[in-house]
């Protein structure tokens, strides 16, 4: 299972396999460059034993709430993963300001339509990075690997894999990179292919 937009892989039985953690350094580094440029940005940590939160940072109330913490605090243990939000920003465009200020110190991405949420791992660390290396281990080479994915987080999965497949409504960055579009979600879009591939 590939876990934390890569920054994880666990056997079935839940057992780490390895981890790419984001090093306190460059957690207090990111947040640093990040609050610095953006101003008002809020943050939370993702580690092995749950979410850790600045009282900014809002989660859903119908989830469990995390405990709080001030940001020195969260950035004093390594993190699978940083989520930044900046409230009522555009996602796309957050995106593309953290990748640039965020360059050589950790990686971010997004997930969510949810505007202003930057999902951020360790430098070079991502979904295809952690497939690479479950791959090799099992002796698999990418052109016989089936990505199916929807959100930009999923861009580098859909590049590495042979045969890629992102829904009709994926994100279009998503679909740009994907071998095929299938139909939505809600057409059972990954089923098709997959009736299809195994047929």
């Amino acid at each position: 299972m590939i876990c934390s937009n890569g920054a994880r892989v666990l056997d079935v039985d839940g057992t780490d396999l390895i981890t790419w953690p984001i090093s306190p350094a460059n957690l207090a580094e990111a947040t640093r460059r990040l609050r610095d440029e953006l101003g008002t940005v809020h943050f939370a940590v993702e580690r092995h034993t749950g979410m850790v939160k600045e009282a900014g940072y809002r989660v859903r109330a119908d989830l469990a709430q995390p405990r709080e913490l001030e940001l020195a605090e969260l950035v004093t243990e390594p993190a699978l993963k940083l989520l930044a939000r900046v409230y009522e920003a555009d996602g796309d465009e957050l995106l593309a300001r953290c990748t640039e200020l965020l360059a050589g110190v950790a990686t971010p991405t997004h997930s969510s339509l949810a505007a202003g949420l930057i999902e951020i791992s360790a430098d070079g660390v991502t979904k295809a990075a952690a497939l690479d290396w479950l791959a090799a281990r099992h002796g698999v080479r990418a052109e016989d690997v089936v990505a199916f994915g929807d959100m930009p987080n999923d861009i580098s999965m859909l590049r590495w894999a042979g045969h890629s497949v992102a829904v009709a409504d994926a994100h279009p960055d998503a679909k740009a990179a994907a071998t095929e579009v299938t139909k939505s979600n809600d057409d059972d879009g990954v089923a098709v292919v997959l009736e299809r591939l195994l047929s």
